[in-house]
């Protein structure tokens, strides 16, 4: 770490870990290029942290520092992939070389990606013209049932299915790229998704309305829980290749190409909930609203916004999209039959929406009130946009406080979860994400928001919190303790308990019991 000038190299230590447990958990917060380890390390070996880097980080380049000329050591570097296996004592030089090396293909890939007219070129190359408008006019619902097969056999397209999902990759505006061009910049992303989708479910990925749109087809029907991680993680990437924000949106799941268009529709709604959940990151409609019901589109744009306001949960856009609505009706020049339609249809849509959200509607409009009456008395457009924003204020306030309590709820379970299984060696975030089925990036979105920790930081903690109770209250053994406490290695817990209270376990109930 000392004897090179890393920043006149072109790179720089991001961080430094004691072993390989430390070193994986670094990876997770930290967009990893080189990772430099020894072989021998307590709790994890340099080489089963190269094998669970390579799972989760493909494109980290590993090198190991070894005191063993051994060929079974080698060979399975050789296996993982590692970028370098160096003997000890390592030559300043000679790592030297390597990292330049290293730098020249990081250069290399990375102008790859930015070279605007590489990426001109590979946008032309890419997006043969037939098969773009039949995913797009399958998107807007536009292909008839009966022509679909044919049209996908004549375009060469594979729609086995047989079921299908779609995610709405959508860069947010002010992004850090704005050195490169808008239209490139989505075409960057489009590359990347690309790249780091292919093979799996399927995926084709099209660019529709300044979106790229993901369309994937699963082989069985099933908690789209994996798949939302691996979006998560590609806005991630996104964000460190592109310099740009992405929201995965991800629609829910459909068993018919037909209905691309439903998933579609819900994919869109779920990135509108970046202003809750925030951007870089994946979002789920199935997990984020679970009552939606992509089946009842409203057909007037601006009652769908309405609607879509009042779950969003913000005052002033859903006061604005009202508006918009009043605003329109007052221009409209309508007859007077055309304005009762209008109104009747306006007031089914938003008790079939109160229905839908499973709202007590007497609460909102009154028990004893004729809705429609009401609504058909009122004399201006005005006197309609004060009743509808009084009452669609209403349902705004139950939702947001059904949202809170659906949250607490769902974190009070997962704390539930831990206080029972927190023994339990094996558990982790995935194993409370199969519990309450859920999808491991949404559960930490939630979790951190509504605990102020992630969910690691909160099991060490309470841990930690039960091992402390146990030293004090009896006389049993360190590594008994450790055990009890979800710790298969006492020496490690012996580690996080210093760590944790600035002191081993032992000298901590010394001090505690006020012994010498």
């Amino acid at each position: 770490m000392k004897k090179l000038d890393w920043e006149q190299m072109g790179f720089y230590i991001a961080g430094y870990a004691r072993n390989g447990v430390e070193a994986l958990e670094l990876a997770e917060e930290m967009q990893i290029d080189v990772v430099m380890t020894d072989i021998k390390m307590p709790y994890m070996d340099g080489l089963e942290l190269c094998r669970r880097l390579k799972e989760s980080y493909p494109k980290t380049r590993a090198i190991i520092f070894s005191g063993f000329d051994e060929f079974e050591y080698a060979k399975e570097a050789i296996k993982i992939e590692v970028e370098e296996y160096m003997l000890k004592p390592v030559h300043v030089k000679e790592l030297r070389e390597v990292f330049e090396r290293i730098k020249s293909n990081l250069d290399r890939e990375m102008d790859e990606k930015r070279n605007i007219e590489k990426l001109r070129e590979y946008y032309m190359q890419s997006l043969p013209v037939l098969q773009e408008n039949f995913y797009t006019s399958l998107l807007e619902g536009r292909i008839p049932g009966d022509s679909i097969e044919q049209y996908a056999r004549n375009y060469q397209i594979s729609l086995k299915g047989p079921y299908y999902i779609v995610t709405v990759l959508h860069i947010s505006k002010g992004t850090d790229g704005e050195e490169m061009d808008p239209f490139l910049l989505a075409v960057s992303v489009r590359k990347l998704a690309e790249e780091q989708l292919a093979g799996l479910w399927d995926s084709k990925v099209v660019t529709y309305l300044g979106d790229s749109i993901v369309i994937s087809q699963l082989r069985k029907e099933e908690p789209v829980n994996r798949f939302t991680d691996v979006m998560d993680r590609l806005c991630r990437m996104a964000k460190r290749v592109c310099n740009a924000r992405v929201t995965a949106g991800i629609g829910h799941i459909c068993s018919s190409p037909m209905q691309l268009a439903l998933s579609y529709q819900g994919a869109k709604n779920a990135v509108s909930y970046r202003v809750l959940y925030g951007n870089t990151r994946a979002i789920s409609i199935a997990e984020t609203d679970p009552q939606e019901n992509a089946d009842l589109p409203w057909e007037e744009p601006y009652i769908q916004k309405i609607l879509k306001k009042i779950k969003m949960g913000e005052t002033g856009p859903l006061k604005e999209a009202i508006g918009e609505f009043i605003s329109r009706l007052g221009g409209s020049r309508m007859s007077l039959q055309k304005y009762r339609i209008l109104i009747m249809e306006l007031i089914t849509e938003i008790f079939r929406f109160g229905a839908n959200n499973q709202m007590n509607l007497e609460e909102i409009f009154g028990k004893d009130s004729d809705v429609y009456t009401r609504a058909m008395q009122l004399e201006s457009p005005e006197a309609l946009g004060q009743w509808l924003k009084d009452n669609c204020l209403k349902m705004q306030n139950v939702i947001l406080h059904e949202r809170q309590d659906s949250t607490k709820s769902f974190v009070k379970k997962a704390i539930e979860y831990v206080a029972e299984h927190y023994p339990d060696q094996d558990l982790s975030i995935e194993t409370v994400c199969g519990h309450l089925n859920v999808s491991a990036s949404y559960f930490s979105t939630v979790f951190k928001k509504e605990t102020g920790k992630t969910f690691i930081n909160y099991l060490t903690d309470y841990r930690m919190e039960e091992a402390a109770g146990l030293l004090l209250s009896g006389n049993e053994k360190t590594y008994i303790i450790a055990g009890r406490v979800g710790y298969a290695d006492p020496n490690y817990f012996s580690y996080v308990f210093k760590k944790q209270y600035g002191m081993s376990p032992s000298k901590y109930k010394m001090m505690k019991l006020g012994k010498n």
